[in-house]
């Protein structure tokens, strides 16, 4: 297995990762007012993604690679969009959630394709397995909705 494929995937895991807390960092405190039984489920999002960046830096190091702890250009364009939205959203909170929720399927699609590229060794394919599961366990809670749109 190319160690230098291996670690190029997952950097670009690693941006996505990025991307998804810096996301994060942008759903307000006054989203749980209207939405509070989701708060739990995206408090345990935003901890699982501290843990899936340490374990995608710690399988980078391994393979003798140099984390790239930055995030993505279409995630900075991404988070761009979400500001001009929720600036012209009738109800931010609603768009905010389902912002998380999109930013969750993209996710999981980046995942998949890091899978099947075949450029991932047998340990780095199983964390990633892992945590491709992990996503869909939490985009699961906040699909209804991104099918409200």
């Amino acid at each position: 297995m190319n160690n230098e494929k291996t670690v190029s995937v997952l950097n670009d895991l690693l941006n996505i990762t990025n991307d998804r807390i810096a996301g994060f960092s942008k759903v307000e405190e006054k989203v749980w007012d209207t939405h509070s039984g989701l708060r739990s489920d995206y408090d345990n999002m935003v901890s699982e993604s501290q843990t899936m960046k340490n374990e995608l830096v710690g399988l980078i190091n391994e393979r003798g690679g140099q984390a790239d702890n930055t995030t993505s250009t279409a995630g900075a364009f991404h988070r761009a969009w979400i500001d001009v939205k929720n600036a012209m959203a009738m109800d931010k909170d609603e768009s905010t959630l389902e912002n998380v929720a999109y930013g969750e399927s993209a996710a999981i699609k980046a995942y998949q394709d890091a899978l099947d590229s075949g450029d991932l060794c047998p340990e780095s394919s199983r964390v990633v397995s892992d945590q491709l599961h992990h996503l869909k366990s939490s985009y699961a809670k906040f699909e209804y909705l991104e099918d409200k749109k």
